[in-house]
């Protein structure tokens, strides 16, 4: 039986969850509440509806172009059923994986459960909202001191290392 995550929305053929065309999963809850937060009905624990891995993979299939994003609310508070998610997106596609999340690289990468979706993810965008820092220029971020980072290339090195796309100046 799949594991279920509290969906608020599943947006296809997004383009500002990361690049190219993406489908968002939008996951409810968040207690960072960030000052100025884009997104506040998202941090109800509570909110939006139960969805099983199983049902969220077969909209994902649907889009066969389309990468996958986890948002929320923050995934990283769902991290076991968001693995188990990404393990089916790895296991059945070429999809790449981003997730959005207020908790820093480094507070992930310690917790066990955290951990395990972020070996998943290929980019993780990490760091709260901070209302001061906002910045409408940079792209995939809502302000400057959130990362983008890539996963694979951080974890071979043991360090952060900031994701780059080729053809875009991020």
């Amino acid at each position: 039986m799949s594991k279920k995550i509290r969906v608020l929305n599943i947006v296809e053929d997004t383009m500002v969850d990361g690049p190219g065309l993406r489908t968002s999963i939008y996951c409810a809850g968040c207690a960072h509440a960030c000052k100025g937060c884009h997104n506040p009905q998202s941090w109800d624990f509570k909110g939006g509806t139960e969805m099983t891995t199983d049902e969220i993979m077969e909209r994902i299939l649907a889009n066969k172009f389309d990468d996958v994003t986890f948002s929320g609310g923050d995934p990283m508070y769902q991290a076991e059923a968001f693995a188990e998610l990404a393990q089916k997106i790895k296991h059945q596609t070429q999809k790449t994986i981003w997730c959005y999340t207020g908790f820093l690289y480094e507070q992930v990468i310690e917790d066990n459960t955290m951990r395990k979706l972020l070996e998943l993810v290929d980019v993780l965008v990490d760091g709260e909202f901070i209302e001061e820092q906002r910045d409408i220029q940079i792209r995939f971020r809502g302000s400057r001191n959130q990362r983008l980072i890539d996963v694979r290339k951080s974890l071979e090195k043991g360090e952060v290392v900031l994701w780059k796309h080729e053809s875009a100046k991020i």
